[in-house]
């Protein structure tokens, strides 16, 4: 897919038609795209090789992973530009109600949170998939992460580190390891694979995504990304003392300023242990 990533690049720097922020972004997007469409199987793509079902398998992925409907839009404006700039407008639907996409919703005080219980995981056939579950409930991973991880590796006694290549947007982190179920979650998944990742040696990324993604359907698992919301509203509750405004605790017009204070340095902990450049995006799991 390194092929496709270099043909949009330069697709992008040939059409420059925006400020540099828009292009940036474009960019970056279409980056993100590329990466996408191999881990969903389409290899040996190129720039002019975009298709109706590369577009529907991208926003159906994109549901199933939570995203918002502002986030789906923005992706599909940049699968628009492609498009327009091969010459195959017709390959995208005009409408986007024709992909089922909600309208924009903006950032509310109603939680999200998701909690992974006993009874979830008896549903769960495979043992991948379960453990993959264990850690994203643990630590916050998104699915990607907690797939590719190697959990022996990760394992730095007081932390949990993650690879660049695990991550997304290639951005490494560390997640500080605070609880006794991170660590018997953690001892469970290096007991299970030795030295490995949570994939199957047998198997390729996309094929345990593609297993992951099964088996939660199965086991009527769904918004795993909810499993994220809950782990950054723990971590609120545990760095301020209150309850995150999603989760039921007071609004950032209602604190104190020594409050106030609190809040904008759990919420830049919690952004940097989500893998977010960004305190602002805080806001999507604990609300504002």
């Amino acid at each position: 897919m390194r092929n496709l990533n270099y043909k949009l690049t330069q697709l992008c720097r040939r059409n420059r038609d925006g400020s540099y922020a828009t292009q940036a972004d474009r960019e970056r997007i279409l980056e993100h795209i590329a990466n996408q469409l191999l881990d969903l199987g389409y290899r040996d793509m190129h720039a002019t090789s975009l298709k109706p079902k590369h577009v529907e398998a991208l926003v159906e992925h994109w549901k199933w992973e939570s995203l918002s409907a502002g986030t789906i839009k923005n992706r599909i404006s940049a699968l628009r530009w492609w498009a327009e700039k091969i010459g195959k407008q017709n390959v995208i639907a005009k409408d986007n109600a024709h992909y089922g996409i909600a309208d924009r919703q903006h950032v509310s005080n109603v939680t999200k949170a998701r909690e992974l219980t006993g009874a979830d995981l008896e549903k769960v056939s495979d043992p991948y998939t379960s453990m993959s579950l264990k850690l994203q409930a643990a630590f916050g991973l998104r699915r990607a992460e907690s797939i590719k991880i190697q959990p022996a590796w990760a394992d730095r006694g007081d932390r949990l580190v993650l690879r660049a290549s695990w991550c997304k947007g290639g951005r490494a982190r560390e997640i500080p390891i605070r609880t006794d179920v991170q660590r018997q979650r953690l001892e469970e998944a290096k007991a299970f694979v030795g030295e490995s990742s949570l994939i199957p040696r047998d198997s390729r990324y996309v094929d345990q995504l593609r297993r992951f993604e099964y088996q939660c359907t199965k086991a009527d698992i769904h918004h795993v990304h909810g499993h994220r919301h809950a782990y950054a509203q723990a971590r609120y509750r545990e760095l301020t003392g209150w309850d995150a405004p999603a989760a039921g605790g007071p609004s950032s017009r209602a604190l104190t300023p020594a409050r106030k204070n609190a809040d904008r340095e759990a919420r830049l902990t919690i952004s940097q242990e989500l893998g977010h450049e960004r305190e602002q995006v805080t806001a999507i799991y604990l609300g504002r």
